[in-house]
């Protein structure tokens, strides 16, 4: 988010930067040795999807080359490619990557495995991690989802992914009439009144429907298995179900814009922010760059808590994490780049320079100042955030971190693009989705 003119007060940057050197030691080395470079010979290969966080992380890795003297190999492939790619280096523990983002949907397959490696061992060591670093620090919604069986914690969330609702031009809904819808039942009321008005579409979300469209589900008293993590049957085909299904394909065909199955993520953020269409339901670090200085809709942008439907409000919640493969051999040497990654220090550069808000240590979010740049035309969205972290508390996220739900994932996607197309029925596309679901499950060894 948007934070012109502030600055963190010296003492704050006094006191994080010799945090952030700490973190840096390394056994047998010396960090106040004039000239040493911990990690000079050391190349870590790091990687993570094409997310706002990975991408602006860019921007400082050189920084962290010429503190330590490691050489950092950094790719950012797409969502599906980096989760096609890291499953398969994982499963066959290979000592291909060093860092890697732990993906909330295979959460329950990675580290229920064991391939990825626990961390306790390192926050626990003063060596390589100073006090002042602060693990807990972090928001318990957003870290305890990266822990084992045993408890061990093992990945560092970067980013709580909270969905929440804005819209590029609310100076539009306003004239209608109409603020922020809170429920479903208003959300098509409030887009009828605006779509099409100035030439701009009334709703968008990213084609990911395996991720956008499950609020809706939940809202409608409807699931995706029986009883997470425990029954692991799929619910897919039930009256809630459909009806989720109709609605959530009706808004994309009625208020979305020409080709609305196409748009990813990174084109709904590109759209909202040139004002090319107006409501979303999405992630929050996609949805507040619209108020950023950059951006052709910062004067006219509003935003609300995700919308409650007749079973209540389901705001999907995911968290990311960085994690040190089991395979790799360089485990200090990661862990020493993740504490620099998400210290409070670079984090702060990173909200102030770039605008990043999704942050998951609640020190930095309950700061007065980071609390007022967060407040966008009169909306709190520090508020909303926080409110929304608290939600997911209650678990209705289980459905997401079993190991099968990438398989029926794929089949949301499936059946929303079907029903939105015209190609099928919402009862149809859904007990097709249930159908495929279960045969994917029983393929893949599930108990049912």
């Amino acid at each position: 988010m948007n934070a012109q003119g502030w600055r963190p007060r010296r003492r704050q940057i006094l006191t994080g930067g010799a945090a952030a050197a700490g973190a840096l030691m390394l056994p047998g080395k010396a960090p106040a040795a004039i000239g040493k470079k911990p990690l000079s010979g050391v190349t870590l290969n790091i990687s993570c999807w094409s997310a706002p966080y990975p991408l602006m992380l860019r921007k400082y890795i050189p920084e962290f080359e010429a503190m330590t003297g490691a050489r950092v190999n950094y790719t950012t492939p797409s969502f599906p490619v980096y989760d096609q790619r890291m499953d398969l280096a994982l499963a066959t523990r290979s000592d291909a990557y060093d860092v890697i983002n732990v993906t909330f949907i295979f959460i329950g397959r990675w580290i229920g495995a064991g391939w990825v490696t626990p961390l306790d061992q390192f926050i626990a060591n003063p060596t390589l991690t100073p006090a002042a670093w602060d693990a807990g620090d972090f928001l318990p919604g957003a870290a305890n989802v990266f822990r084992d069986a045993k408890g061990r914690l093992c990945a560092v969330p970067w980013i709580a992914d909270v969905m929440m609702a804005g819209a590029s031009r609310y100076d539009l809904i306003r004239q209608a009439g109409f603020t922020m819808p809170d429920t479903f039942v208003e959300m098509p009321k409030m887009l009828a009144a605006v779509n099409g008005k100035s030439g701009v579409p009334g709703f968008i979300t990213e084609n990911h429907y395996g991720w956008t469209f499950v609020g809706y589900l939940q809202g409608f008293g409807a699931n995706v298995f029986r009883n997470p993590p425990h029954d692991l049957m799929p619910v897919l085909d039930t009256p809630e179900a459909i009806e989720a299904a109709g609605f959530f394909s009706d808004l994309l065909r009625k208020y979305g814009p020409k080709g609305v199955l196409s748009y990813t993520y990174d084109e709904v953020v590109v759209g909202l922010q040139n004002g090319q269409m107006n409501y979303a339901t999405e992630n929050e670090d996609f949805v507040v760059p619209m108020a950023q200085a950059k951006s052709k809709v910062a004067a006219t942008c509003g935003f609300s808590m995700f919308p409650a439907g007749p079973a209540g409000r389901f705001p999907q919640i995911a968290s990311h994490g960085w994690g040190i493969p089991v395979g790799s051999t360089k485990k200090e040497a990661a862990w020493q780049f993740i504490t620099w990654a998400l210290s409070k220090p670079l984090l702060l550069r990173m909200f102030h320079d770039q605008g990043w808000s999704s942050i998951t240590r609640r020190s930095i979010i309950e700061l007065p100042e980071f609390r007022r740049k967060l407040t966008y035309n009169g909306f709190d969205v520090a508020k909303m955030y926080l409110d929304t972290v608290d939600l997911g508390a209650k678990g209705y996220m289980a459905y997401r971190t079993v190991p099968p739900y990438p398989q029926v994932d794929r089949e949301l996607d499936i059946a929303i693009q079907s029903i939105v197309s015209g190609e099928k029925s919402a009862q149809a596309a859904m007990a097709a989705a249930q159908r495929n679901s279960l045969a994917q499950l029983r393929r893949a060894g599930v108990k049912l």
